[in-house]
């Protein structure tokens, strides 16, 4: 992101301050969730609490992250009492519409599956005690392809990424039907083109679909919208600046919706490593009908 500089003028005489960063009142809670190492935020739907992934800048340990709002303040961050095993990676974490249930993906070992290496979606329900058991939602939804960047809609239906033989990644979605996840269905134009496409958010009522779309591989994504009408989904428009950033260094991912609110993760690469913070956006989806 772009720095603003600061000027003061001492007294009478040209004499300037050194120059001093103004925080970017964008990024979401600094120190506690943006740390330079963060992305994949969700909320549950009273918004005081969060869930995001811990990166560390790398891939090489992925973690799931939470704290709490009491009294009006957030709390210190902490593991997710379901996360941190070390040698598991989970990411992309998001609360259903009604806040009891929360889905992501990780690597961790299927146990009737022992060869798969790539993430699988899991749930784990959210009461007044905490969290309960993790749940692997089965493979019809699971394949030994890597499925991830899910979304889960108010019906259970999951929107999600997944690469396939041959092709780079769709957008997928896969329907609850008698408390089962069936054979997910690829979304298909114009969703889905020859670039790649990937972390989607679909509202509740599945009335739009917000999503990263690259044109190339070299190419750093952007944030779609499309809106969804007899069934079918309608052409793609790029969300507005600030939401995508000008800079062509600057990737957008992660989006997620609470209220009028946009959160997203921006990551640009320096040094061989990530930089990557989520970022809050006023957003109002009906501005791009």
């Amino acid at each position: 992101m772009k720095m603003i500089v600061g000027v003061i003028l001492l007294s009478c005489s040209a004499v300037f301050a050194a120059p001093v960063a103004v925080a970017d009142p964008a990024k979401f809670l600094p120190g506690v969730v943006s740390d330079d190492g963060a992305f994949g935020l969700t909320l549950a739907p009273d918004g005081a609490h969060a869930l995001w992934v811990a990166s560390g800048g790398g891939r090489e340990r992925l973690v799931i992250m939470e704290t709490r709002k009491v009294n009006g303040a957030w709390q210190a961050p902490s593991v997710a009492p379901f996360s941190g095993t070390p040698g598991w990676k989970d990411i992309d974490p998001m609360f259903s519409p009604d806040g009891k249930t929360l889905i992501f993906q990780s690597n961790r070992p299927v146990p009737d599956k022992p060869a798969r290496k790539g993430f699988d979606i899991y749930a784990v329900e959210r009461s007044a005690a905490g969290w309960g058991p993790v749940r692997h939602l089965g493979h019809d939804i699971n394949t030994d392809e890597s499925e991830s960047s899910a979304a889960i809609a108010a019906n259970g239906s999951i929107y999600f990424m997944k690469s396939a033989p041959g092709m780079d990644s769709d957008l997928w979605v896969s329907e609850l039907r008698d408390g089962r996840y069936g054979v997910p269905r690829n979304l298909g134009l114009p969703i889905n083109t020859q670039a790649r496409e990937s972390n989607p958010y679909v509202a509740p009522d599945e009335s739009y679909l917000i999503y990263f779309s690259a044109a190339t591989a070299d190419d750093q994504p952007d944030l779609f919208i499309s809106f969804r009408e007899n069934g079918q989904w309608g052409a793609p428009r790029r969300l507005k600046a600030p939401i995508n950033s000008a800079d062509p260094a600057d990737a957008e991912f992660t989006p997620f919706v609470h209220g009028h609110t946009l959160y997203l993760a921006r990551q640009r690469r320096e040094n061989g490593r990530f930089i990557e913070n989520v970022y809050a956006y006023p957003f109002d989806a009906a501005d791009y009908r």
